[in-house]
């Protein structure tokens, strides 16, 4: 690792620390952090694999910006900047839980097996990822991965135990890009309905897996993580959660984004000692925050793009083609979603491009509808980062997963169209 990649990593984290206490102490400063991701960035662009979706957006953007000032427009260049600064936030915050909340090392020579076997995984993934993300299902895929090529039903809990969490955590990056463009939602109608989506999807993979004979559920081979593991990421929920009540106009996601640092700080020197813990956290911040690269350059570029179309269509007043945001609204949305992921377009793209041009509508069906995309197509589309990542490190083909998930996604589209309707008829008034 060169210099610069490893100066790149001190500058995500400089951001990191710059939008917190823009956040509490000096707004103004949040322009600062913004413009220290984008140097960061530039920093890494060469490291970037695949980067025609991004230049092509950003070649779009500064098209639309030149554009819109050759007309007058309005454009508000801070928001250009920094309008998914705090979404960015909570990506590298929760990064640092990966340093306190590791699973044991196991020591068996082989795997569980069976439906128990089956359960435990699947809820201990579930769980783990609703905390820490993506390094949950590497953390037990990696361990499949090692004693045999991973199978069918591997693959289907990997993906869907994982991507479910996108229905409800508030630790997931979905939850975070849902809350930046629908600040004004109620988290407890997000939460009761995501917990519900989790079950079904869990229910839907389960009857599919024991009814099918080809994916021998019976020796389904495991690995569950170690539930004790959960406890100190579960209690940031609670530190998130008492300060939030007694705080409610501080944003949640820069809350969660604080206290998995604080935590973090806290308990390492507790498990490690203060020699171990500063290498630990010294290699976190040279080797693990740079290799955000993508999820960071989708979602700097995505949110200038997005930025750069509203300020188009509100500089010529263009209206929404439609009186009420209800469900059949809500449904078609999803649906076009789904269909756009399945053709490259990442969701974050598509929420940050009709974001704010959607404002005005009913913040929580609209948050709703964000959270129901991201889970559904980040399970099944081959260019989502979950399965790009399985694909990748785990030699298994993009198109046997979306062969695997397409039905389920198709089922979980109509659950999420009941949900939609039974929300705006009885619950979202």
């Amino acid at each position: 690792m060169n210099f610069l990649t490893k100066f790149s990593g001190i500058l995500i984290f400089l951001s990191f620390i710059t939008s917190i206490y823009a956040y509490f102490f000096n707004k103004d400063l949040v322009l600062i952090s913004g413009l220290i991701a984008w140097f960061a960035l530039m920093i890494l662009y060469v490291l970037l694999s695949n980067k025609k979706i991004l230049n092509t957006l950003f070649i779009l953007s500064i098209l639309a910006f030149a554009f819109s000032y050759y007309k007058g427009f309005d454009i508000n260049f801070i928001k250009v900047f920094t309008v998914n600064q705090y979404l960015l936030s909570l990506l590298i915050g929760v990064g640092f839980l990966r340093l306190i909340a590791s699973p044991k090392k196991d020591k068996s020579m082989s795997l569980p097996k069976g439906k128990q076997s089956f359960f435990k995984t699947y809820l201990g993934i579930h769980l783990f990822g609703s905390v820490i993300n993506l390094s949950s299902l590497i953390l037990v895929a990696d361990k499949l991965y090692k004693k045999a090529p991973l199978s069918n039903s591997q693959v289907i809990v990997l993906t869907r135990a994982f991507s479910s969490d996108a229905y409800w955590s508030p630790f997931f990056v979905a939850f975070a890009a849902a809350i930046t463009y629908a600040p004004n939602l109620s988290p407890s109608i997000i939460l009761i309905n995501g917990l519900f989506l989790a079950f079904i999807a869990f229910v839907v993979t389960y009857l599919e897996l024991s009814n099918d004979k080809k994916f021998k559920l019976d020796d389904f081979k495991g690995y569950p993580v170690a539930f004790e593991t959960l406890v100190l990421p579960f209690s940031l929920a609670f530190l998130v959660l008492l300060t939030n009540h007694y705080f409610p106009q501080v944003k949640v996601i820069v809350l969660i984004a604080l206290f998995s640092l604080l935590l973090t700080l806290f308990v390492l020197p507790i498990k490690k000692g203060l020699t171990k813990s500063y290498n630990q956290l010294k290699m976190h911040l040279i080797d693990e925050l740079p290799k955000m690269r993508l999820e960071m350059s989708l979602f700097l570029v995505a949110g200038m793009f997005g930025i750069s179309i509203s300020t188009i269509l509100i500089g010529y007043d263009v209206s929404l083609p439609f009186e009420t945001f209800d469900w059949i609204i809500a449904s078609t949305l999803l649906a076009i979603f789904i269909v756009l992921s399945m053709v490259g377009i990442h969701p974050i793209i598509t929420i940050a491009i009709i974001g704010d041009f959607m404002s005005s509508v009913n913040h929580t069906l609209l948050a709703i509808t964000f959270l129901m995309a991201w889970s559904t197509t980040v399970s099944t589309s081959p260019f989502s980062g979950l399965n790009m990542t399985i694909v990748s490190r785990y030699n298994f083909l993009a198109i046997d997963i979306f062969k695997l998930n397409i039905s389920y996604a198709l089922k979980m589209y109509i659950v999420c169209v009941l949900c939609l309707f039974i929300l705006n008829t009885y619950v979202i008034l």
